[in-house]
């Protein structure tokens, strides 16, 4: 049987700095099963194809699926102008995992293992089982997160084994137990060092750091099983002391800069990153989205905007700051955590339609003083022309996964937090370097978190410890339009924050003095079509004679509320279900395909 290893497609959709050792080699776009497996060198070459699907960055091109901004508009940080997106409430009629990757890895492991033991020394015969295992590990992860319980594979699967090709849905407590041992065992053999931008040891622990800490609060707060959740809790500490303890990486970068930098080599805020080049037509869109000049239908929701912590470290109905409860954006950028200002522009703009503060979070600071000054953007910051590098995985996302499994193992008996666990990891986060332009703003470091003395918030969820709270805001902040809020939210079972019935501050946006920052919105054409939100919740729509009232949270008067998706029957938001063809496709053949739990079978 032959295989496509489209070495040619990885090169031009993703580019590696430290991958130029095979960027000039012969393109093997066809190989058979008998010429590949013969040395380490082809052995890269196939896992190097897994890397898109896995280390998405920036998306390639116009394609922005799982990319920042454009691909993480769905949770309780974005507003959309119009209807807000509305959750599954219907078996579709087709839908279901997607093996793809599950059998081109198993693939590799079988062929490592039974055709490359006399090639490979045994160093490197464990360092690519320990690669393979770590990417089927990822992959049945993200499914597991998505549909609970999935066929478990962990052999190549005949096309003619019925038997196999139609299995039921393994549990998913079993299935996890597979990744936690797939994990277990790349954390021990695969390479501290394997050329720069090739998965490591440290990349392992990175994402096992991450993907241990969804599984131990699936398992608190969905399944409530704590035996199972201090497992992987336990895994998720232990994958960060090993980072955390080695010393090679620290947060020395400006916040900003982590997302807007041409080249991220040699960073010590990050893992891995994904580098971008021109001159390999491996560029992309994202900048373009958030350069000033393009308009937005979506943007930060209120609920997100007041999220933010003040910089004498409590929350703004507490803060002794002058004007902490004033939510002018020129106010915020002073008051508020650095991450504010480096998140948004600094006045509100018309063309962040739903919201009025407009993500800036990826554009550089200069395009935007270019765009404010009156000249369009940059050519490299206008359509796929972008060339800036992403952040894949940061030292402060290990940061954070692991003071939050630490504070979730204190909630559940085990060993207290303290304020050293919270020194290395979020008082280190609120430490970072300010960009000298924030700072000509009024911009200034956070006050350090002290675990002895936690922000009273009167908003804080009553069933959430005050450390985990102030541990969860963090995260907020750190990762807004990145990847981390929607799953966030399905951990902790905390859909009820995306209802926008309980929740007003998901509908509006940004504060706005309309009569003094854009009097010019304030004309015959935005009659009852402008209104906003006051701190007592009060809504006042824009009729032409009230212009002096209009000063609070913005709010388009068609943007309307999610329909419900929260104690529907047959409705369960926090997994996907399967298709009715394919629940179809299984009884024809005389096996039985179950639905997800919380969903009807027929």
């Amino acid at each position: 049987m032959k295989y496509n290893y489209l070495l040619i497609i990885f090169i031009l959709t993703f580019s590696f700095i430290g991958c130029g050792d095979f960027l000039d080699r012969p393109p093997l776009t066809v190989a058979n099963d008998e010429t590949v497996w013969t040395s380490e060198e082809k052995v890269r070459l196939y896992a190097n194809k897994f890397y898109p699907d896995f280390f998405v960055g920036y998306g390639h091109l116009w394609t922005t699926t799982n990319a920042p901004l454009m691909g993480y508009t769905f949770s309780d940080d974005v507003v959309w102008l119009g209807s807000q997106q509305d959750f599954t409430r219907a078996v579709p009629n087709s839908k279901i995992w997607n093996m793809e990757i599950i059998r081109s890895v198993n693939i590799m492991l079988d062929r490592v293992e039974n055709k490359m033991k006399n090639i490979l020394s045994e160093e490197a015969l464990a360092h690519w089982k320990g690669v393979g295992r770590f990417f089927r590990g990822f992959r049945y992860a993200q499914l597991v997160l998505e549909y609970g319980d999935v066929p478990y594979y962990d052999h190549v699967v005949s096309d003619t084994d019925r038997d196999d090709l139609y299995k039921p849905r393994t549990p998913r407590d079993k299935v996890m137990d597979a990744v936690y041992e797939d994990f277990e065992y790349a954390l021990k053999n695969v390479r501290l060092n394997d050329g720069d931008q090739y998965v490591n040891r440290y990349v392992v622990a990175g994402f096992i750091s991450r993907i241990a800490l969804y599984e131990g609060c699936w398992q608190r707060y969905y399944y409530q099983n704590n035996e199972r959740a201090k497992k992987f809790f336990d895994f998720a500490v232990e994958a960060g002391d090993m980072i955390i303890n080695n010393g090679k990486y620290d947060i020395v970068t400006d916040f900003r800069s982590l997302f807007t930098s041409d080249d991220l080599r040699g960073n010590k805020d990050c893992i891995l990153y994904r580098h971008y080049d021109p001159a390999v037509n491996v560029t992309h869109c994202i900048a373009s989205n958030n350069n000033l000049a393009e308009s937005l239908n979506f943007g930060p929701t209120t609920s997100l905007i007041k999220s933010f912590i003040c910089n004498d470290g409590n929350v703004w109905q507490n803060s002794a700051l002058p004007e902490a409860n004033k939510f002018n954006i020129s106010n915020l950028i002073k008051t508020r955590d650095s991450r504010f200002e480096a998140t948004f522009y600094d006045k509100p703009h018309p063309r962040s339609r739903s919201s009025y503060y407009y993500i800036n979070k990826f554009l550089p600071r200069e395009v935007a003083e270019i765009v404010e000054s009156g000249s369009t953007p940059p050519f490299e910051f206008t359509s796929t022309n972008n060339k800036t590098d992403y952040p894949v995985l940061r030292y402060a996302e290990v940061l954070l996964n692991w003071i939050e499994a630490k504070a979730e193992l204190e909630t559940m008996g085990e060993t207290l937090v303290t304020q050293n666990d919270i020194d290395i990891s979020i008082n280190k986060i609120r430490n970072r370097p300010l960009a000298p332009k924030a700072i000509t703003k009024g911009v200034k470091k956070t006050a350090p978190l002290q675990v002895t003395d936690l922000p009273n918030d009167p908003n804080r969820d009553g069933r959430v410890s005050p450390l985990l709270w102030e541990i969860r805001r963090e995260r907020r902040m750190e990762f807004a339009f990145e990847h981390s809020r929607y799953e966030d939210l399905r951990r902790w079972h905390k859909l009820d924050y995306m209802d926008t019935d309980a929740n007003i501050g998901l509908l509006s946006g940004g504060w706005v003095n309309f009569p003094v920052e854009l009097s010019s919105e304030l004309n015959d054409g935005n009659k009852g079509k402008i209104s906003v939100v006051t701190l007592n919740n009060e809504i006042i729509v824009y009729d032409g004679t009230n212009k002096s009232q209009m000063n609070g949270f913005f709010k388009h008067t068609s943007t309307i509320g999610r329909q419900p998706f929260l104690n529907q029957v047959n409705v369960n938001p926090y997994l996907a279900p399967v298709g009715k063809i394919q629940m179809d496709d299984y009884a024809k053949r005389g096996y039985e395909l179950k639905q997800t739990e919380g969903w009807p079978q027929n």
